[in-house]
């Protein structure tokens, strides 16, 4: 009875124990990739729990967020690599490279990378004029080596902290970026004034063709205004010389027209009925040899006719 109760405590252990070693967790943001006898298997587990046979098979969690690669001991300080691995492309990740593959894709080729960096400029060059390249180059280059051996395995950002110098050197440095800061401040400066002077000049050339421009209208309204008014000038002219004009043929024609009718009026013979009336409303009479010579005096002859329509004649022409 004893042997009995201690094998079924032997066995509940023992299952105990499988089921320990069975079961295993994969937390969020992880995938978990599985191997037997060295095997890689291919499936792939989400987050949660799972099961799995023990001694046999065993498990490895796989980051595939964001993820911080430090990179130490290399030749320009301390490199920081952001990289996200694609799930779709853990099998093939872990089958290629390990579960460890930033150990090759990322580390390996940051020391490698800035080696060659370093080999080939100077430590002014490092530290100062070529420091802000850096990130951006040696992300560039572990992206297109990534896209090419491990697609999947993105590169967010580098960044490369400055190599550990003597402290001598080090604040000749910083001096020396300081100057240079303080040049780039004065030559920002420089910019700023010689732009707002040259808005300024802009702003008075505009000021100024803006006034031109104003003196020109008014220039032209006056011209203009001269031009009316002698355009009315010149029209009230034409009117008042159109007024005399048809004035005066009026009165020439009036004229005319009477020095006609004194022509068809004035003739031999009604300037003898005229005599013959006067002379018969006289009532004084004369006797003797003086008398014909008075009435010869008085008579109308030709040529006073003649005169007196010569006269009409001038006086014609000269109204034309």
């Amino acid at each position: 009875m004893i042997n009995q109760n201690i094998v079924g405590v032997t066995l509940l252990i023992g299952l105990a124990s499988v089921f320990n070693f069975a079961i295993h967790r994969i937390d969020e943001g992880h995938v978990g990739v599985y191997f037997r006898g060295g095997a890689l298997l291919p499936h792939v587990s989400n987050p949660g729990f799972h099961m799995m046979i023990p001694l046999l098979t065993t498990y490895r969690s796989v980051q595939v967020t964001l993820q911080t690669d430090e990179v130490k001991n290399v030749p320009c300080g301390t490199s920081g690599v952001v990289n996200i691995l694609d799930s779709n492309a853990v099998y093939n990740m872990v089958r290629n490279f390990t579960a460890d593959y930033d150990r090759t894709l990322i580390f390996n080729k940051v020391h490698h990378e800035l080696n060659q960096f370093c080999s080939v400029h100077n430590l002014h060059e490092v530290y100062i004029d070529l420091f802000d390249q850096i990130d951006e180059n040696l992300k560039t280059a572990l992206q297109r080596d990534l896209n090419e051996l491990a697609p999947g395995l993105n590169i967010q950002a580098v960044r490369v902290t400055k190599p550990k110098i003597p402290e001598a050197i080090r604040k000749n440095y910083e001096l020396m970026e300081a100057e240079k800061t303080k040049l780039l401040i004065s030559v920002q400066h420089q910019k700023v004034v010689e732009k707002d002077a040259e808005t300024d000049r802009k702003k008075a050339i505009i000021e100024a063709e803006k006034e031109s421009e104003v003196a020109q209208i008014h220039y032209n309204q006056k011209v203009m205004e001269k031009e009316s008014l002698q355009r009315i000038a010149l029209i009230e002219d034409e009117m008042h010389l159109a007024k005399g004009k048809s004035r005066s043929d009026a009165d020439f024609y009036q004229m005319q027209r009477q020095a006609e009718a004194n022509k068809l009026l004035l003739t031999k013979e009604f300037l003898e009925l005229k005599k013959y009336e006067s002379l018969s409303t006289n009532s004084k009479i004369y006797y003797g040899q003086d008398i014909p010579k008075m009435f010869s005096m008085g008579s109308c002859s030709d040529s006073t006719i003649e005169n007196y329509n010569d006269k009409n004649k001038k006086l014609q022409e000269t109204n034309k």
